[in-house]
């Protein structure tokens, strides 16, 4: 079974990210979408909530796993015998951090990474921009989907 993970930390999972995992889904006979969890971080969306939106948004396409996961990228793919990240790339400067993460990763553990250029419609689009913009009352409507705006819009009603 060919398996690849696209891991991130997803507060919130844009249409871009879905856009790289449905695209990942056709590729790979099964996909897991890695939340990653950084303690030193606090998220807008609790992990609960994220792997909940995750999951629902992925519903249609049938292949998708979705975990959460605290500490190297490279021990979530030894566990479950994933041998290829995929990342989607939207600019050069994502390619230069990313790029070095790959070596790193190859270098601890054979794990390939597989870059695939964002669909250009999504080449500016990220969760923190999203977030930023859905906090000063901006229409973020046609950046995530329909299920991922209402819990942002009402997480930013309580907050």
């Amino acid at each position: 079974m060919r398996r690849a993970v696209c891991p991130g930390s997803f507060d919130p999972i844009t249409n871009g990210h879905l856009d790289i995992i449905s695209r990942a889904s056709r590729l790979y006979d099964e996909v897991y979408v890695a939340v990653m969890i950084n303690k030193a971080k606090k998220g807008l969306l609790e992990v609960d909530e994220r792997l909940d939106l995750i999951r629902q948004v992925t519903a249609e396409y049938g292949n998708v796993r979705v975990e959460a996961f605290h500490g190297l990228l490279v021990d979530f793919c030894k566990q479950r015998d994933i041998p290829a990240i995929v990342k989607g790339l939207r600019a050069v400067s994502d390619f230069d951090y990313e790029l070095q993460m790959a070596q790193m990763n190859i270098g601890l553990s054979g794990v390939e990474t597989l870059f695939v250029p964002t669909n250009p419609t999504y080449s500016f689009l990220s969760s923190s921009l999203v977030k930023e913009v859905a906090t000063w009352g901006g229409d973020v409507s046609h950046l995530v989907p329909p299920v991922v705006l209402d819990a942002l819009n009402e997480r930013l009603r309580k907050d």
